[in-house]
């Protein structure tokens, strides 16, 4: 007995499935744009070619759009970024300069770099945004850069040190060439352009000397006893 093949999905149905992620693309573009409190609902749902009424079926208010966006351009990297720590079985800098470079490829080379921004600038007003951007995004991203480091530590492969502090200390370039990107760097005319790969590097390189276990040179166990 001949099996038939499933019906190929109408054309409708696969505008439908696809209407979440359009919403979000506009939603990502327009809060990035103009800003968070700025843009209206309205607007998203025009850029994404749909009525207001269909937006709110899939995102009831502004803010569980907002949520909805950095769940899918931040959260979504910052969990991958998790599977990559834990599938890397090789030395601890090489894994922590990798996460580096991936978090820029990933998100600082991409519209979700915008995002930073945006929170930094507009959260104070919106304080259920600010702790669900600190649950989502700040918290898991610290645990994961912080796991890197203390991994380093338990290997003998770096020194003890504060990990928050090492943390704050990566995470900080990080925050600035994104602001950067989309202050500074979005201006034209300006000769003044930033290698954003290069000064990751270079900052993961100072972090790395600073944190790989201190030998005293030779000879100043013997010039001390003198």
């Amino acid at each position: 007995m001949s099996r038939t093949a499933d019906p190929l999905p109408s054309t409708r149905q696969r505008r439908k499935e696809a209407r979440p992620q359009e919403l979000l693309d506009a939603a990502l573009d327009l809060f990035v744009e103009k800003g968070f409190a700025a843009t209206r609902s309205e607007e998203v749902a025009a850029r994404a070619g749909v009525s207001k009424g269909t937006l709110y079926l899939y995102y009831p208010s502004k803010e569980e759009l907002l949520k909805a966006v950095i769940r899918e351009n931040i959260s979504q990297e910052i969990a991958e970024g998790e599977d990559i720590v834990r599938g890397f079985d090789g030395p601890t800098a090489e894994l922590l300069a990798h996460l580096m470079a991936e978090w820029w490829r990933r998100i600082g080379e991409t519209r979700a770099s915008g995002i930073c921004k945006l929170i930094i600038s507009e959260v104070r007003n919106f304080p259920d945004i600010a702790q669900f951007y600190l649950d989502e995004v700040v918290l898991p991203a610290e645990r994961m850069i912080g796991g890197v480091v203390q991994r380093g530590i338990d290997r003998g492969e770096f020194r003890p040190v504060a990990v928050d502090d090492v943390v704050h200390a990566l995470m900080a370039p990080m925050l600035f060439l994104m602001l950067h990107k989309h202050s500074m760097g979005a201006c034209p005319n300006l000769d003044r352009r930033l290698d954003a790969p290069r000064v990751i590097a270079m900052q993961v390189d100072l972090v790395l000397n600073g944190l790989v276990p201190r030998t005293a040179p030779r000879g100043s166990a013997r010039k001390a006893k003198a």
